[in-house]
């Protein structure tokens, strides 16, 4: 599990996908294809961009957000696995786990019939990974792109016990204001507060607003969630497989300067929401098993 921005292996790049030097000379794949582009950092598998044609970016990232390797870049799509926040027995550990400070492997690209794009990226367990989490693994990281996004995190256990980790995929959306956005999809969904001090709270049948800090775990969901911008005049609809919790952040003015990878100023301009499993909804795997997490994300234009 190496952290040096080794280059990326000899793997056919068909048209519209290119391997680059992105920021901080970290290595890339750059997508530009008539659907969308995209760009996707080995380091971590980190999704750093995606605009499909005739709309604004849609991920946010921070313009202080560090490219060093084995530091965690700060917006676009995090993959925070195999724990999330802060490890429980070690706080020593890496906030939300290894797999988005790691250098990934290339795997595959593929040009799909209808004119997406697929790239898959993988990451296996070495001597690093086993001081921090001692088991056997292959994670794959698929992203397609296209007029939608779709994301796919496998997690494989060739070895011969069960494993149990937490993953997330931390998905930073653009707004144009985030004190105008609204979430629809999570009324009446219990969630877990770490705001307030892991409290627990039901949420009502209005629409999420943000109004100060948000850092909430929705438990037992599996819905959609509607990201509503009145600013950027769009809705972002996020549907999900494979995972029982969201998790919607945004961590407000304070908190936002406390961060040196994050902009002062730009927290208004972000709202997270999250596919996961974490907490109580923790996976498990099997001897010989995986388990897949799945997120499709699209964006309709306001007239």
């Amino acid at each position: 599990m190496s952290t040096d921005p080794a280059p990326a292996p000899a793997t056919s790049v068909i048209p519209g996908v290119t391997l680059t030097t992105g920021a901080g000379g970290l290595p890339a794949v750059a997508i530009d294809t008539p659907l969308a582009s995209a760009l996707i950092y080995l380091s971590g598998a980190h999704l750093a961009r995606w605009r499909p044609r005739g709309h604004d970016e849609v991920l946010w990232l921070s313009t202080t957000s560090q490219y060093l390797p084995g530091k965690p870049i700060r917006g676009g799509v995090p993959l925070c696995w195999p724990w999330f926040g802060g490890h429980a027995q070690r706080p020593e550990l890496p906030a939300h786990g290894f797999a988005r400070t790691s250098a990934w492997t290339l795997a595959a690209t593929e040009a799909l019939p209808d004119g997406r794009v697929r790239i898959s990226l993988s990451l296996a367990n070495d001597a690093d990974s086993s001081r921090m989490w001692p088991h056997a693994f292959i994670a794959i990281s698929t992203v397609t792109i296209g007029e939608t996004l779709e994301m796919e995190l496998v997690v494989r256990n060739p070895g011969t016990t069960p494993f149990t980790y937490e993953e997330a995929l931390h998905t930073y959306f653009a707004v144009g204001e985030v004190r105008r956005c609204a979430i629809h999809g999570l009324a009446g969904t219990t969630y877990i507060d770490k705001v307030r001090a892991l409290q627990r709270s039901v949420e009502g049948q209005a629409p999420l607003a943000f109004s100060g800090e948000t850092d909430r775990v929705y438990v037992d969901t599996t819905a959609a969630c509607r990201l509503e911008d009145p600013v950027l005049k769009r809705t972002i609809t996020v549907t999900k497989e494979g995972s029982k919790a969201t998790v919607v952040w945004n961590p407000w003015a304070a908190k936002a300067k406390a961060m040196k990878d994050f902009d002062d100023e730009g927290w208004p301009g972000m709202a997270c929401i999250e596919s996961a499993n974490v907490a109580e909804l923790a996976i498990t795997v099997p001897p010989g098993g995986e388990h897949r997490l799945g997120v499709r994300i699209s964006v309709q234009r306001h007239p």
